[in-house]
């Protein structure tokens, strides 16, 4: 079990690094789908099986079509690449913010505890469905129900955005 999880996460990392590496915008997303199903290999490893499958579901498959058909319509070949310079001063700040987003997990990681398995207090029940819901419906309800609005409003806002008016032209 332990050698599966560091085989996961060596993947994992190597998968994604190659995301942010890889010239090739598809080869990114290929890269950033495998790294998808990692991720849900540790979902599986960590009793979760319905965050696994919907990781898989949603990210894997629906937002990552989504991103292959934006990288095909934009129709990035090499003519467009050519014209795209980086500065000194964009690489300098991409490598400080970098500097800090690591600075600040390291200080957060820094007094965390790694917990133990414990036989006599192992729950098998923890990552399912049933108890996600529990959990989601009573001490979370405010978010989940917050969210729910926040996802309606969005809906609203695209179909209105949408919506072709009587007598407008769209060039």
């Amino acid at each position: 079990m332990t050698s599966l999880f560091f085989f996961l996460a060596s993947l994992t990392l190597l998968c994604a690094l190659m995301v942010v590496i890889s010239k090739n915008p598809v080869h990114s997303v290929l890269f950033l789908i495998i790294t998808f199903f990692t991720i849900s290999g540790h979902y599986i490893l960590l009793n979760a099986q319905f965050l696994a499958a919907v990781n898989i579901i949603v990210y894997a498959g629906a937002i990552m079509v989504l991103f292959l058909f934006v990288i095909m319509f934009l129709n990035m070949g090499k003519e467009s690449e050519q014209h795209v310079k980086t500065s000194t001063l964009s690489k300098i700040a991409g490598t400080l913010a970098g500097g800090l987003l690591f600075v600040v997990m390291i200080a957060a990681l820094k007094d965390s505890k790694i917990a133990g398995y414990d036989p006599e207090t192992y729950n098998s029940q923890i990552g399912m469905v049933e108890s996600l819901g529990k959990v989601l419906f009573t001490e979370y309800l405010l978010p989940f129900e917050l969210a729910s609005v926040l996802f309606l409003v969005a809906m609203v806002g695209a179909v209105m955005l949408g919506k072709k008016e009587a007598g407008e032209q769209h060039f």
